[in-house]
C-alpha cells in the first residue's frame, strides 16, 4: 500500500478521535483528568537545621500522587472474575503468589517458592504476608482463593480438578493429577490475586487485598483512585496514592501528557511516540519487546473458505507494521519467530491470487469494483475496540481489502469480551492479548484454539488440533513442546481461521522524574507497586 494512502488513513483517524512483589528489594466512559499537578519530592537541608526559605526549598506538605491513563475500565474490580485482576494488579491493590519479572520468569511474591515432584507441587508462602486490614495470609486462605477463582472464572475452572492440601500455615501441596509443568506461571496470573474472603464485604467495589495500595474510590467503568496501604507487608511504599483516568482512545492521552494532567501510560502509539521523542527532557520513553499480540478471528460461520483465504492473502502485515513504526513488529504466528515454538509459515501477500481465489469460487467484480455473488455484494463486518492501535489497524485492513474488491463495514465496541467475541457478531474480529506467558505457549493455544475455550468464537474446530493440544498440556520436554506448538499453530494458519498481524513492543511514556511504572516488565498487567516514585 502506498504511503499516501496511509497518510490519508491517519487523517481520517485523527478526524474521528480528535520484598513486596517488586522487581527490586523493598525499602524498610473517559473522564477529564483534574488539572492538579503531581506533588514533587523536596529535601531538607543537609545539616538538619532550619531551612532558609530565601535560598533553599522547603519540604512539600502535599501528598505524592501519581496520575496515569488506563485504557480499560470495568463495572467490577473483583480480582477473580473475568480479567478484572489485571486492573487491580495495575492499580497496585492485589498481588498473586508469584509475579512475572523483566526476564519473563515467575519471581517470588506472596509465595517464596514452588517446587514440583512429579505431579505434586509444594508451595511455600513468604513470611509476613498480610492483607491491608492486618489479617495474615495463610495457606488455608490461599486454597480458598484458588477454589473461588475456579468457581467464578471459567479460564481457571481447571483448578477445581487439582487436589490442594494445607500442610501448615505457610505450606500447600497441589496434586495436579497429571504432570503440569506450568503451574508456577499460572499462579503468577493476576486473576489469582489473593483477597481476604472473610474480610471483604464488597468484592465488586472494595476487595481487601495484600498490595501496597488500597481502593479509595472506584467508579464503575470510570476512574479509580488508590491510596497507600499503611499496613503493607512488603515494606515502605513511596507514593501516597494514584489516580487512574479511564481514557481508552489515544489522542486524549497524548493531550493529557502534554498538558501535564497525567504522568504516564503505556501502549503508546507511533504518532504519540514521534511527539514524545522530540522532547527527551520532558518525557522518558521506554520500549521493550513485549508479549502482546494483535490478531483477528475470521468467522467460519459467516465466511466461506475462499473469502477467508482471500483476506489473508490481502492483509499486508509488513505495511501495517511500517505504518505503526516503533510500536509493533509484523507477526507470522502468535509467538516471536525467534522462539523455538514460533517456527510457522504463512503465504506471502498476493492480491492477484486473492482475486483468483474469489473468482474461482463464483465471485465477479460489480460495477462499483467490489466483488459480488448471486447478486449480493461481498461486504464483511470488521469489529474492533478503540485501544492497542486496533482502531488504526481496522482502517488499514479496510483500505487493503477495498483495494482488491472486498467491501467492509467497521463497527467499534467498548468491551469485546461481552459483545462481538461473546456473541460471534463479526466476520473479522480484531483482538489484542498476551500470547506468551513466560515461555508458555500452551496458555494462548488452549485459550484460543481449543474447542469450547474462552475464545472459541469463530467456529474453528479441528480433530487433529484437539489431539495435539491434549498432548501439549502435559508435555515437559522443551523440544517436544516447540514441535507440538508449531504443528498446532500451522493447522490454524492453514485453515485461514485467524490472521496474526503484529507483536507489540511494550512502549511506556513517563514524565521526567517518574519511575517504577512496570516499564521494564514485558507484561502489561502491572502498573504501580511499592517502588513507584515521583522525584
Amino acid at each position: 500500500m502506498k504511503k499516501k494512502i496511509f497518510t490519508a488513513v491517519l487523517t481520517a483517524i485523527l478526524a474521528v478521535s480528535t520484598v513486596g512483589c517488586t522487581t527490586s528489594a523493598p525499602d524498610q466512559g473517559t473522564t477529564a483528568p483534574e488539572t492538579t499537578q503531581p506533588a514533587q519530592a523536596q529535601t531538607q537541608p543537609e545539616d538538619g537545621g532550619n531551612a532558609d526559605t530565601s535560598s533553599a526549598e522547603t519540604v512539600s506538605s502535599e501528598p505524592k500522587i501519581l496520575k496515569a491513563a488506563a485504557s480499560f475500565a470495568y463495572g467490577s474490580i473483583d480480582v477473580h472474575k473475568e480479567y478484572y485482576g489485571w486492573y487491580t494488579s495495575i492499580y497496585g491493590v492485589s498481588e498473586a503468589l508469584f509475579k512475572m519479572d523483566e526476564n519473563m520468569s515467575a519471581a517470588p511474591c506472596l509465595a517464596k517458592d514452588a517446587v514440583a515432584d512429579g505431579r505434586v507441587w509444594t508451595i511455600t508462602l513468604n513470611d509476613g504476608g498480610a492483607f491491608s486490614n492486618g489479617t495474615a495470609l495463610t495457606a488455608d486462605m490461599v486454597v480458598k482463593n484458588l477454589d473461588r477463582a475456579a468457581q467464578v472464572n471459567e479460564r481457571f475452572a481447571y483448578l477445581a480438578d487439582f487436589d490442594m492440601t494445607v500442610i501448615d500455615e505457610k505450606t500447600i501441596t497441589i496434586d495436579t493429577g497429571d504432570v503440569y509443568p506450568t503451574l508456577k506461571n499460572d499462579l503468577a496470573s493476576p486473576e489469582l490475586g489473593m483477597m481476604d474472603l472473610e474480610g471483604t464485604t464488597d468484592f465488586d467495589n472494595a476487595p481487601v487485598c495484600t498490595g501496597p495500595f488500597v481502593i479509595k474510590s472506584f467508579q464503575p467503568e470510570g476512574d479509580v483512585e488508590v491510596v497507600k496501604n499503611e499496613n503493607y507487608w512488603g515494606g515502605n511504599v513511596k507514593l501516597d496514592g494514584a489516580i487512574f483516568y479511564y481514557m481508552q482512545e489515544d489522542d486524549p492521552k497524548l493531550l493529557a501528557m502534554q498538558s501535564g494532567e497525567i504522568d504516564c501510560y503505556n501502549s503508546v502509539t507511533s504518532a504519540a511516540l514521534a511527539v514524545y521523542s522530540q522532547d527527551p527532557d520532558q518525557y522518558r520513553v521506554v520500549s521493550i519487546p513485549g508479549a502482546r499480540l494483535q490478531f483477528y478471528f475470521l468467522n467460519e460461520k459467516t465466511l466461506d473458505d475462499a473469502v477467508r483465504e482471500a483476506i489473508n492473502l490481502t492483509v499486508d502485515k509488513d505495511a501495517i507494521a511500517a505504518y505503526l513504526s516503533g510500536t509493533v513488529s509484523a507477526a507470522v504466528g502468535p509467538f516471536n519467530p525467534s522462539a523455538a515454538y514460533g517456527k510457522v509459515t504463512v503465504p506471502a501477500v498476493d492480491t492477484a491470487k486473492a482475486k483468483e481465489v474469489l473468482e474461482a469460487d463464483g465471485y465477479t467484480p460489480g460495477s462499483d469494483g467490489f466483488y459480488e455473488k448471486n447478486g449480493k455484494k461481498l461486504t464483511i463486518s470488521i469489529k474492533y475496540y478503540a485501544a492497542r492501535s486496533l482502531d488504526i489497524l481496522a482502517i488499514l485492513i479496510q483500505e487493503q481489502l477495498k483495494a482488491v474488491g472486498i467491501d467492509s463495514v467497521l463497527g467499534v465496541e467498548e468491551d469485546p469480551d461481552s459483545t462481538y467475541l461473546a456473541n460471534g457478531d463479526f466476520d473479522l474480529g480484531l483482538y489484542c492479548m498476551i500470547a506468551d506467558k513466560a515461555g508458555d505457549p500452551f496458555y494462548f493455544i488452549e485459550s484460543v484454539f481449543k474447542d469450547g475455550s474462552y475464545y472459541d468464537c469463530n467456529g474453528f474446530d479441528d480433530a487433529k488440533c484437539e489431539e495435539l493440544i491434549g498432548q501439549l498440556k502435559n508435555e515437559t520436554d522443551t523440544a517436544k513442546i516447540a514441535s507440538l506448538t508449531n504443528e498446532i499453530v500451522q493447522i490454524a494458519i492453514d485453515d485461514n481461521a485467524y490472521g496474526f498481524a503484529g507483536l507489540f513492543n511494550k512502549t511506556t511514556v513517563l514524565r521526567a522524574g517518574v519511575t517504577g511504572f512496570a516499564e521494564d516488565i514485558p507484561f502489561d498487567f502491572y502498573g504501580i507497586d511499592a517502588q513507584t516514585d515521583i522525584q
